[in-house]
């Protein structure tokens, strides 16, 4: 039902990329994936989202998979219906369990591993990540804001912002939480440490996550790219609640816990760099402790601007994105087929599209976003698609050939570049 609406975007786009260019195929292999083979309707009208090779639905996932059809959205009401139908997915998700990242379609059990942890039959995983409440919040904000649609900000959704400010709360002193997760014969990266509770952490005004959107656990507490995250949905909100719903209480409740959170991060995630000056922490503990690194996967440091925490030319951003897009950076490679960030979650020596595209997002060179855009379409492994982590010398040697974030964030990639060069795509 959505092929007529999206073959007139993919042939606008086309044409404008170059028609039969490598970089247009591969616009209009990834452009449709998401609707094409990763969005089914359920019968109460709401839209399950699953992330492609995985037959479950990531609150992080499934926002950033849609986020490119927000323009469309404005024009076609299918589209609109189609992602106010995942927001309501969503939102009711989370009312089930706010400490889930990932979720079934139905209360089945089904799961990635059997874990130590409070879950419940329809939580496929449950590993507690701090942006994994901040996509849905930005997803139905901006869905708002592109389209004016507000069917989806109903009670459920209010009492969702409920829910999440006041475990963001909670979470600010993780010693109150009752949350634990246990994973038993697993590498260190897939169980949080001392009795699953995580490693000690002072009070900072952040909030706590037991791990990282790449899934992995925190080293440190304060994960300052997902804070950062949290610190600009709660002011979206703070908008929401107090232009849907009249509720001032609720928004300065939001807004005060949005500036504990960005002085936390102020305060305990800069740190004083011995060459590129003062810079944003990946982690922090309050405890002076900090982990100086990004991670290919979104929230990041190299997306801060992307997110909405501050301007592309913020300094201490500046200064912290050429940091992490170096050597200092232990999970940036450089080879002789890619330059750019990866993920201890994949192999070393394994650059990811996902932050390609997300370094062509947060740029302001053209000349950059071209070079970005070379990268991409000489490292789809010959498939026409994105993948996850590619090795920086081999391109047919790549991790997840079913992707759908990725090709959704290229696409929004093409997009952004086109309106840089050449004016708004219709």
């Amino acid at each position: 039902m959505f092929d007529e609406i999206l073959n007139r975007q993919i042939l606008d786009v086309t044409r404008r990329l170059g028609e039969g260019s490598k970089l247009a195929a591969l616009f209009a292999n990834c452009y449709p994936n998401t609707l094409m083979t990763t969005t089914e309707k359920l019968e109460n009208g709401e839209y399950f989202v699953f992330t492609g090779d995985i037959p479950a639905m990531w609150l992080r996932d499934s926002s950033a998979q849609v986020r490119h059809y927000l323009p469309l959205a404005a024009q076609e009401p299918i589209i609109r219906e189609m992602i106010a139908g995942l927001c309501r997915r969503q939102t009711w998700c989370i009312l089930q369990d706010p400490y889930a990242n990932a979720f079934n379609k139905e209360p089945n059990g089904a799961c990635w591993a059997k874990d130590e942890t409070e879950d419940i039959p329809l939580d496929w995983e449950r590993k507690y990540e701090v942006d994994s409440l901040c996509y849905p919040i930005q997803l139905a904000y901006l869905l708002w804001k592109y389209t004016g649609e507000t069917s989806h900000l109903d009670k459920q959704f209010e009492d969702a912002l409920q829910v999440i400010s006041d475990l963001w709360i909670l979470e600010q002193d993780h010693s109150r939480s009752s949350y634990y997760f246990i994973r038993r014969n697993c590498p260190p990266t897939d169980t949080l440490p001392c009795e699953g509770r995580g490693n000690p952490v002072a009070y900072t005004g952040m909030t706590w996550s037991g791990f990282r959107p790449s899934d992995d656990a925190c080293c440190y507490g304060y994960l300052i790219p997902s804070n950062m995250f949290a610190a600009v949905t709660l002011e979206q909100g703070a908008e929401i609640a107090r232009e849907i719903y009249r509720r001032e209480d609720m928004a300065s409740k939001m807004l005060k816990l949005s500036g504990e959170i960005r002085r936390g991060i102020e305060t305990y995630g800069i740190v004083d760099h011995p060459e590129f000056g003062k810079v944003y922490a990946y982690e922090a503990d309050g405890l002076g402790h900090h982990v100086l690194m990004d991670d290919a996967n979104v929230p990041s440091l190299l997306s801060a601007p992307y997110l909405g925490y501050c301007a592309y030319d913020d300094p201490v951003y500046l200064n912290t994105r050429r940091m992490i897009l170096s050597p200092e950076n232990p999970y940036y490679y450089e080879g002789s087929a890619l330059k750019g960030i990866g993920s201890p979650h994949t192999p070393p020596d394994h650059v990811w599209h996902i932050a390609l595209s997300m370094q062509g997002l947060t740029s302001t060179d053209p000349q950059e976003m071209e070079t970005l855009l070379d990268m991409l379409v000489n490292s789809d492994g010959d498939t026409g698609y994105m993948h996850e982590g590619v090795h920086k010398d081999d391109p047919s040697r790549f991790t997840r050939s079913w992707f759908a974030w990725s090709n959704s964030l290229f696409s929004e990639f093409i997009l952004h570049y086109l309106e840089t060069k050449q004016g708004p795509v219709n």
